[in-house]
């Protein structure tokens, strides 16, 4: 790949990545986004790093696909290029991602926020599936995942009209986590990231395994699979640490074994 677009850094266990094209509002080109999968799974199997922050800038975290990849294709190109293979990497990221928005985050930036586990939004941020506007759909998970975060009824308006919602709205409708000033929304990002990089890391991935599972199956599946998750951390030695360190009132020194 000739020239990088994407930022990345690790510090204190949190890996930041930033997309990295301003001037077209952080489009998502077919470049980016197989950089953007390259980056993660390598930050993935990384044991230094323990939560990822996924940012753009104050202006966009990411305005959509890159019209320009796909304005003269055809069903058959469409069908050969199998762009969202990608977003199948991204989505097996076994490491806890939290986007932190600011600006706009419309169409393939909606849907990849929707990819993380967590979303920290400015109080500038923008999200929609403009799709519709463009004489197509969304591809990337957006008739799915926002339906499952906001319901039927509010998603078939937004997926129908390419309405943007407001940062406070998405959050009112329970599509975003945390609502901040502009002017810290990635210092929280990163301070949460912190937080959870501290945590025993075999069980936080677990957790976000268990959590996603829930969006797939039925109750009962979801219970069974969570017990076996469960159980399963009762042989590493993060829990007997962190039972131990509980017990005799010290922070836990967990090593992710």
């Amino acid at each position: 790949m000739s020239e990088s677009l994407l930022h990345s850094s690790v510090e204190e266990r949190v890996a930041v990545v930033r997309l990295k094209r301003p001037k077209v509002l952080n489009a998502l080109s077919l470049e980016m986004m197989a950089q953007l999968a390259d980056v993660l799974e390598r930050l993935d199997s990384d044991p230094d790093v323990r939560c990822i922050v996924l940012t753009g800038d104050e202006r966009a975290f990411a305005a959509g696909a890159d019209i320009n990849d796909m304005a003269d294709a055809s069903v058959a190109t469409m069908y050969e290029r199998n762009q969202f293979a990608r977003w199948e990497r991204i989505k097996r990221i076994r490491t806890p991602i939290i986007a932190a928005v600011s600006g706009y985050c419309l169409g393939g930036g909606c849907e990849l926020a929707m990819h993380c586990d967590i979303i920290i939004a400015s109080e500038t941020a923008r999200f929609a599936q403009p799709e519709i506007n463009i004489g197509v759909m969304p591809g990337a998970g957006g008739t799915q995942r926002l339906t499952r975060a906001l319901g039927k009824f509010r998603a078939m308006e937004l997926i129908l009209t390419g309405r943007q919602m407001t940062a406070r709205e998405a959050y009112d409708a329970g599509l975003v986590t945390r609502v901040v000033p502009v002017e810290i929304y990635l210092d929280e990002a990163v301070k949460l990231a912190r937080e959870i990089g501290q945590k025993a890391p075999l069980a936080v991935r677990l957790a976000k395994e268990a959590v996603l599972k829930a969006w797939e199956t039925s109750l009962s599946e979801g219970l069974e699979y969570e017990r076996k998750l469960f159980y399963l951390l009762f042989g590493t030695e993060d829990q007997r640490e962190g039972m131990k360190a509980f017990l005799e009132k010290r922070p836990a020194a967990y090593r992710g074994r």
